[in-house]
């Protein structure tokens, strides 16, 4: 685990030894993604297609979207939702029911500090996607040293 912004190392499960940081909805990195890829050749198993099922419908709105692009795209890659909220157009109830759907997905990660909670990206979890849903053949061919 990284260290906690202010200053602990040991982080627990869901609250560093500071007690001002409680991380949130990483469903998706606890969880096994499948290891086989849909394209991969060979059929994949049910649980597995579940499971990707799971976080390609959290992705599949384009608000979400949206606030997947924003959150990348803010300084320090982190994003409060009083800062996306005008961006999308939609109020704050709603902007916080869609980051907490990708929060449960485990594509973001939600940091509390005080009052607010700020949003970050999970990046392995996006790659995780990303290669799932890249066939094979291409994948070897974007790794490939250019």
């Amino acid at each position: 685990m990284k260290n906690c912004r202010f200053g602990s190392a040991d982080m627990q499960a869901s609250r560093c030894s500071c007690g001002r940081m409680e991380r949130v909805g990483t469903a998706l990195a606890e969880m096994t993604m499948p290891q086989i890829s849909p394209f991969a050749g060979e059929p994949i198993e049910r649980a597995d297609a579940e499971r990707l099922a799971g976080a390609l419908k959290a992705l599949a709105d384009p608000a979400r979207l949206r606030l997947i692009s924003l959150i990348q795209s803010a300084q320090d890659g982190e994003a409060c939702v009083c800062d996306l909220t005008a961006p999308l157009g939609l109020s704050q109830p709603t902007v916080s029911h869609h980051l907490r759907i990708l929060t449960e997905a485990g594509l973001l990660e939600r940091e509390k500090r005080g009052v607010w909670a700020f949003y970050r990206l999970v990046p392995s979890a996006i790659g995780t996607i990303a290669d799932l849903l890249t066939p094979p053949r291409k994948r070897a061919s974007r790794k490939a040293p250019r």
